[in-house]
């Protein structure tokens, strides 16, 4: 079952918490099988399985994905959305799913593996389209710079074509000096461009 919230920020489903495993690589579905296969046969330092499957609302947001005890919505994890490197629905068990994602303080990856009857490939949808959305954002937030640069670039270059064509017209008219046209003069020309036009 899924909530949207009243403000359409975040939205949750309760699936079942398979567990936590650590990772040695951030992405790819061999990661998450190795993972599964792990929960199978846990190694006490590298996976926190479950004693059994736990009910957990799982919330989706612009900023990141929380995983909170269903009954008592206790935190359990939080993962920033740019932290998420790789998400899928386990192609040989489609009701199973998990994100890898780097841990906040270490320099270790993460595989939260779930359980859900009718929403796995849902999720993961949701999850990509919230991953590349807050990219998308990022860069034009931080890439805003970059893309002035940009702008003025391709300004820059219609100015220069623009330049190029009305020097040939003129100096094929014959009607202005060679120095008022020689490219040395860049603001003379552009002056006198503005007034033949």
């Amino acid at each position: 079952m899924s909530d949207i919230s009243d403000d359409d920020n975040e939205i949750s489903f309760a699936v079942k918490l398979l567990g936590r495993v650590e990772v040695v690589r951030s992405e790819g579905m061999q990661i998450l099988n190795e993972a599964v296969q792990s929960l199978k046969k846990p190694d006490k330092e590298s996976t926190e399985k479950l004693q059994k499957k736990n009910k957990v609302s799982l919330f989706l947001s612009m900023s990141g994905i929380d995983i909170l005890e269903h009954k008592t919505k206790f935190m359990l994890y939080t993962c920033p959305l740019s932290s998420v490197s790789f998400c899928a629905v386990i192609p040989t068990t489609p009701k199973v799913f998990g994100f890898v994602a780097k841990h906040p303080a270490a320099d270790m990856y993460h595989c939260y593996l779930f359980q859900s009857k009718k929403f796995s490939h849902l999720l993961v949808s949701i999850i990509g389209d919230a991953f590349r959305a807050t990219k998308r954002e990022e860069r034009l937030r931080g890439g805003g710079r970059d893309l002035i640069v940009e702008a003025l670039r391709h300004k820059n270059k219609v100015l220069q074509r623009e330049n190029a064509e009305l020097r040939m017209r003129l100096s094929a008219s014959g009607d202005v000096s060679e120095e008022a046209v020689s490219p040395t003069h860049t603001h003379t020309r552009a002056y006198i461009f503005n007034c033949f036009l």
